[in-house]
């Protein structure tokens, strides 16, 4: 599935996002006296592009029942949008956190991430709140499920009280609800990540193999509901393998491959012969490809990130970099812009991704799930993510201070 961690710049144009400024004196600043100015550096616009594309796909792939849901990128491979959230996410927090260890140390490291922390943890509390409210007001659907079973909500409507403990303690995560508690506990393990590169370049590297190979070993589980023995289904010490791999990609600690040819060429076989695994189409044409898909499942195990999803999403990355030129050259035109937008504020549209997903499925069930229903359940989800995005980005610009 499914959040992301945005930067906290806010550029003035799409396509020039920034990471943390650094302060250089210019000649006048130095004639004069008067304080340094802050000079910001322009940002690679790839990854606010490939976030805003991974909103999109994040959007289709929660509205229930959803046709075009058939055709995103998870249905033909290992890795799908919540390897691209993490991943980027990673990126971002290595702009947005490395730098203010970079420039003020260790402890405003640890109070920036802990107040990011504190926002994240509150805006799942909300999305909770507000998703329950619109399954109880939506009442039943035409099968005769109501809403609110269809989200395995009831046990929280029959006993609040305790429910409402375990969700402020995150003990009770529902499935639609797990991305952003994941998030949680990936950003509280930034600083020892952060604290260990600077202790020997590799200590990292081997702490994040380390959690992850205990949580292929059923190590690290961590309980989703206090009824059964269900763990959550985003397992943040296996998936912090990815989100970190991306983060010292930033910081330069990874060294990023340049093109070859051979490792191009086998990127995109890799990808390929993926396929007849991953997409049900070869499933139901040949039970021989069903088996593998069950055989291979370990490997391939979405709740503690398996080994093939990390393969396959690196091999996608490898391509997708390339693909669209040295920093992002070929990456022009409207579409280009808008998609960069959405990017830039993905916290914010990530969430309203998440709210209207449902309202748009409820509306599709009502109006029947027709191909032209559909799209416009889709364009409308796709344009109110749009809409989120420029108006958050004109609420941080502080128009009223101009």
């Amino acid at each position: 599935m499914r959040q992301p961690a945005s930067a906290k710049a806010s550029p003035s144009s799409p396509a020039n996002s920034t990471q943390a400024p650094t302060t250089a004196p210019s000649e006048a600043n130095q004639a004069t006296g008067s304080a340094p100015q802050k000079v910001k550096r322009p940002r690679d616009p790839r990854l606010d592009f490939f976030r805003g594309v991974g909103m999109l796909i994040i959007l289709l792939a929660h509205i229930p029942n959803n046709g075009w849901a058939l055709w995103i990128p998870a249905r033909f491979g290992f890795s799908d949008a919540t390897e691209m959230f993490v991943f980027q996410s990673g990126m971002a927090s290595a702009i947005a956190f490395g730098s203010t260890f970079d420039r003020s140390g260790a402890l405003v490291l640890i109070a920036r991430v802990a107040q990011r922390i504190w926002q994240i943890f509150w805006a799942h509390i909300a999305v909770f709140i507000v998703v329950a409210a619109i399954m109880v007001v939506a009442g039943t659907r035409y099968d005769g499920v109501t809403y609110v079973d269809s989200l395995n909500l009831v046990p929280f409507m029959e006993d609040p009280g305790n429910l409402l403990v375990g969700l402020l303690t995150l003990t009770y995560v529902p499935n639609y609800f797990d991305i952003l508690p994941m998030y949680i506990v990936i950003l509280a393990l930034m600083p020892m990540m952060v604290f260990a590169s600077k202790i020997q370049r590799f200590l990292p590297f081997a702490l994040m193999t380390a959690l992850w190979l205990a949580t292929q070993f059923g190590f690290t589980g961590l309980p989703a509901e206090p009824w059964s023995d269900r763990p959550w289904f985003f397992n943040p010490l296996g998936w912090q393998l990815l989100f970190f791999t991306g983060f010292f990609l930033m910081r330069g600690s990874l060294p990023a491959p340049g093109f070859d040819r051979r490792l191009m060429a086998l990127a995109i076989a890799g990808v390929i012969l993926t396929v007849p695994f991953a997409w049900v189409r070869f499933h139901d044409a040949h039970p021989a490809f069903q088996m593998a898909a069950t055989t291979l499942f370990p490997l391939t195990d979405k709740t503690d990130f398996g080994l093939l999803r990390f393969v396959h999403f690196m091999a996608l990355c490898y391509i997708a970099v390339h693909l669209v030129g040295k920093k992002g050259s070929r990456l022009r035109g409207p579409a280009v812009r808008v998609l960069t937008v959405v990017g830039q504020q993905s916290l914010a549209v990530f969430i309203t991704g998440i709210v209207i997903a449902q309202p748009i499925g409820i509306a599709l069930d009502h109006a029947g799930r027709t191909t032209s229903a559909e799209a416009i359940g889709n364009l409308i989800g796709f344009g109110v993510l749009v809409g989120t995005a420029y108006l958050v980005r004109w609420f941080k610009s502080s128009p009223w201070k101009s």
